[in-house]
């Protein structure tokens, strides 16, 4: 299903739904953060998604990455909490999501890089390295948060 995000568009489209997500900064032992380039948008993204009824959020980080990324991993903290209702993602469906992301810091524990059904390309990238890559700006604004320390942060 394709999707359109929109953030602080005067043309973007209302609302009608709010769902709790997790996203995941998922840094290796040698500094590195991990990336996976999305189906729907072609764009460099955190792992993460909604969460489901029975999980908590944290749990949700953990699920989220294995089925996006491969990876197994362990939460280590917060990188912050993302409400901004400037923020909708519309979908091909008629659903128009307002951003509800709360973005967790974690290492990896096993498992193996595997692309998923919604992603194209999972990779380590210093993160330097991650200027240049096309992305979204809601996860540009959590690499930026986690890199420069701004740790929670509330947006």
């Amino acid at each position: 299903m394709g999707r359109r995000d929109y953030e602080n568009d005067p043309a973007a489209p209302a609302a009608n739904s709010l769902v709790p997500a997790a996203s995941v900064i998922v840094v290796d032992a040698d500094g590195r953060v991990l990336l996976q380039r999305r189906v729907d948008n072609g764009k460099w993204a955190l792992p993460g998604g909604r969460m489901e009824i029975g999980e908590t959020l944290p749990g949700c980080a953990v699920r989220e990455t294995r089925e996006e990324t491969g990876l197994d991993v362990e939460v280590l903290g917060l990188v912050g909490t993302y409400t901004n209702p400037g923020h909708v993602f519309a979908y091909d469906d008629g659903e128009v999501r307002q951003e509800f992301s709360i973005c967790f810091l974690a290492r990896p524990t096993g498992g193996e890089l595997a692309v998923s059904d919604e992603s194209t390309e999972v990779a380590w990238f210093e993160p330097a390295e991650t200027d240049d890559l096309p992305m979204v700006a809601g996860i540009r604004k959590r690499l930026t948060d986690w890199r420069y320390g701004k740790t929670p942060a509330f947006r």
